[in-house]
């Protein structure tokens, strides 16, 4: 007897704790892919001494998204490299606005080999209907060769943004 009362306990737990998660909000991740032509606005670079071509630079990039859903974006990012003749390491904010105002900011590591790049990292902050998004970016791209003069290529970049949102 009191084996039968114990076990109408427990599955009566269990039904009452699966009725409740039942009407928690499920927050599902989203993945966009998007793709951004980038050219230099803004290029400051110190030489170093120790190798032909080797510079330390702040560079401000800016361009054009186009989502796969057709949204359009506007990015702009602050970049450090540390690079020997366009090749090496660097970190950068960046901030993509969308038509209605709503922004996405980033954090990212990566690395330019040249005519390729590619860098991953964290969403940091979101505006308007990305307030409290959480997530990650990673991104492949390709250098156009660099103009004369032209410190930094203009880039083609395919971003991928795996995020989630709050339930409203």
């Amino acid at each position: 007897m009191a084996a039968k009362r114990s076990t109408f306990i427990v599955v009566g737990i269990f039904i009452i704790a699966a009725s409740l998660f039942g009407f928690l909000p499920q927050t599902m991740a989203e993945t966009w892919n998007v793709k951004f032509f980038l050219h230099t606005t803004k290029a400051e670079a110190v030489p170093i001494p120790d190798a032909e071509g080797h510079i330390l630079g702040l560079f401000v990039r800016e361009g054009v998204g186009i989502h796969d859903n057709g949204e359009l974006a506007w990015g702009k990012m602050v970049t450090i490299g540390d690079m020997t003749k366009g090749v090496g390491s660097f970190s950068q904010y960046g901030t993509t606005t969308y038509q209605d105002g709503s922004t996405i900011t980033t954090y990212t590591k990566g690395t330019s080999g040249g005519l390729t790049v590619q860098f991953s990292g964290e969403i940091i902050h979101g505006t308007g209907r990305f307030q409290g998004i959480k997530g990650t970016v990673t991104a492949t791209g390709k250098n156009l060769p660099p103009e004369k003069g032209e410190m930094i290529p203009k880039s083609l970049v395919e971003v991928t943004t795996t995020f989630t949102l709050p339930s409203k």
